[in-house]
């Protein structure tokens, strides 16, 4: 069985290291693949916070002294029209690339399991990517089953506020740059 324990605020550079690495691998979502400049920073300070937090657990599973594994799991209020008031959500789940199909994550989870049962929660939610075969068969084969979809609809830039007659002759002497506007203009909603 591979040893996992919970972070403390000493751990802060390996979970920074580890999370970080996560969206790094995640680099082609549309979600998580639009990492800030100032990331580490960011991070450094969301994740402090996160490993002081009472209501969260930060696991790190081990392997001959090195830190191989990350799960993180929030206590989180429900929907007040529905039940159950609490649940778990799961999140961060890493494992390095060479402790990878070894059962870090189902170590982590039965861990993230136990925390929940000593808080009486009966539920665990998490999010995966759609993209990732290897990810959605890992969590389908610990118990957990695909109840919604995120989708995402990227809102278009507002329309220039400049004068016709000046966004007429914009790109006058600039090659390409009227076929970029009217591609732009053409995937723009259109107002009725």
């Amino acid at each position: 069985m591979v040893p996992v324990r919970a972070a403390t605020l000493s751990d802060l550079d390996t979970v920074v290291t580890l999370r970080l690495a996560l969206l790094h691998e995640a680099h082609e979502s549309p979600v998580y693949g639009r990492l800030r400049t100032d990331v580490v920073r960011l991070a450094r300070q969301l994740y402090r916070a996160q490993l002081e937090s009472p209501s969260e657990l930060t696991l790190l599973a081990e392997l001959d002294g090195a830190v191989i594994g990350i799960l993180r799991c929030v206590e989180a209020n429900g929907h007040p029209l529905l039940e159950p008031d609490r649940y778990a959500y799961v999140s961060s789940v890493y494992v390095v690339p060479s402790a990878r199909r070894k059962g870090v994550v189902r170590a982590l989870l039965g861990r993230a399991t136990q925390w929940c049962r000593d808080r009486e929660l009966d539920e665990m939610r998490l999010h995966s990517a759609a993209a990732s075969s290897t990810a959605n068969a890992t969590w389908d084969a610990l118990g957990f089953t695909v109840v919604e979809h995120l989708r995402v609809c990227r809102v278009p830039p507002r329309p220039s506020k400049r004068p016709a007659a000046e966004q007429a002759t914009a790109g006058v002497g600039k090659p390409g740059q009227r076929a970029t506007a009217t591609r732009t203009a053409a995937r723009a909603p259109v107002e009725r």
